[in-house]
């Protein structure tokens, strides 16, 4: 039971038809919130998340686990999201290394049944380990390839025994730093393979929820393979992945390819690819992935307008992110997840007042007005000649401008219903 008091977010409120707590199913990232410690580039963690227990340690490792469900149930947290190695370190060799994330996912299963927190998707750590420096699916070593097959393989198990709704691959290290060392189709073609591996296991073993692929442009990799919400949806369909994968979309992504969050929602709701949402947010003046919490009521507003259209998620709200290095206190955790939920809550409430209000939805289908018959309709049948449509234009004579775009008077909407 949540005992933080939320200003927006209504688990129960009924919102187009469905609660709020359906359209926004939270995530915690255990990465971020239970390990993240505001370590840089330039400088070492700040906040201390070991519970004075040894780092890598068995019982640190269900430490984090008493701390996280505590944690989310303070929050009304419904779900959390894993990579292998965050639940339980890396042992000597791969069957020590199951061993020991089945102790850790055992003691992990028992919080789920005693708390009803179910796990929302779980994925593999292919990018940490040196054996990853040329990638995983990518690897230009079979050996490393094989190494990486049987972690997929041991993290769908994982992800089976505690109820994943999904499963995801996140590029990693999936790309290349220069061409004149790299196959890339060679490259491609193996991930499609790994992929094509993790889908027949899966369906082997009961997997019944969406592949996930998470788009990412750049970092760690110049060059990454999954670089947007399209080239991937194009990967998927050119290697047959379609049916079993969706693709999870993250704001601060979206930022590093040159896109919107929206135009990445959008891309893939397009293509009936929109699954789950990694829920942060970057710095436009800074050129990495900053993984900060979300606090824009526009973009969520944008997000969820696109969520709503979309029918909503068959995953959700992953919320990977961690907070600035300066906020190191357990309260700063609580402020961060309070802040962004409300957030999204907000973002959902005018999204739908947005939707509901009509005028925009009208502007959009006035727009088009010309496509519902005649020429306008033979076009969208797909049925239309090149000799039909010149003898239209030439009929026609010098045809008329388009009406205005009018960009201002609705950007004027959605402050409207956003501000009042």
């Amino acid at each position: 039971m949540s005992t933080i008091k939320y200003r927006h977010y209504d688990a129960e409120r009924i919102i187009q038809g469905r609660k709020m707590s359906d359209w926004l199913p939270f995530a915690l990232a255990w990465w971020h919130a239970l390990d993240a410690a505001g370590a840089d580039q330039f400088g070492v963690a700040t906040a201390d998340k070991t519970h004075g227990l040894p780092y890598g340690s068995i019982a640190l490792a269900k430490k984090k686990a008493d701390v996280g469900f505590e944690l989310m149930q303070k929050l009304g947290i419904n779900y959390f999201c894993f990579h292998d190695r965050d639940l339980a370190p890396e042992g000597r060799d791969l069957a020590e290394t199951n061993a020991l994330v089945d102790e850790v996912s055992d003691y992990v299963l028992a919080k789920q049944k005693a708390t009803g927190i179910a796990c929302l998707w779980g994925t593999a750590n292919m990018f940490s380990h040196p054996r990853y420096m040329n990638g995983a699916g990518s690897a230009n070593s079979p050996d490393v390839f094989a190494r990486a097959a049987a972690s997929v393989k041991k993290a769908l198990e994982l992800t089976v025994k505690l109820g994943g709704r999904g499963y995801v691959f996140w590029g990693g290290r999936e790309g290349y730093d220069t061409l004149w060392n790299t196959d890339t189709k060679f490259e491609t073609e193996n991930i499609a393979t790994l992929m094509k591996a993790a889908v027949a296991y899966g369906r082997k073993i009961g997997f019944t929820g969406d592949f996930y692929i998470e788009p990412k442009p750049k970092e760690p990799t110049k060059h990454q393979y999954d670089f947007d919400a399209a080239t991937t949806i194009g990967f998927l369909w050119q290697h047959g992945l379609d049916k079993d994968f969706k693709l999870n979309i993250e704001a601060n992504h979206a930022t590093l390819a040159g896109h919107t969050f929206r135009h990445e929602l959008r891309t893939a709701a397009d293509a009936g690819m929109l699954g789950s949402i990694d829920a942060n947010t970057g710095d436009s003046l800074l050129g990495w992935d900053t993984d900060e919490f979300p606090y824009n009521v526009y973009d969520a507003t944008e997000c969820m307008y696109e969520v709503i259209k979309a029918g909503g998620l068959t995953g959700g709200f992953n919320f990977d992110a961690k907070n600035r290095r300066p906020s190191n206190t357990p309260e700063d955790i609580e402020y961060a997840f309070k802040m962004s939920i409300d957030t999204f809550a907000l973002g959902l409430i005018k999204a739908a007042e947005l939707i509901d209000d009509g005028r925009i939805d009208g502007f959009i289908a006035d727009r088009y007005a010309g496509y519902n018959a005649g020429i306008g309709a033979k076009i969208r049948s797909g049925s239309v000649t090149l000799e039909e449509l010149e003898a239209h234009a030439l009929a026609q004579g010098n045809p008329p401008a388009p009406p205005s775009g009018r960009q201002e008077y609705l950007e004027d909407i959605i402050n409207e219903i956003l501000f009042g």
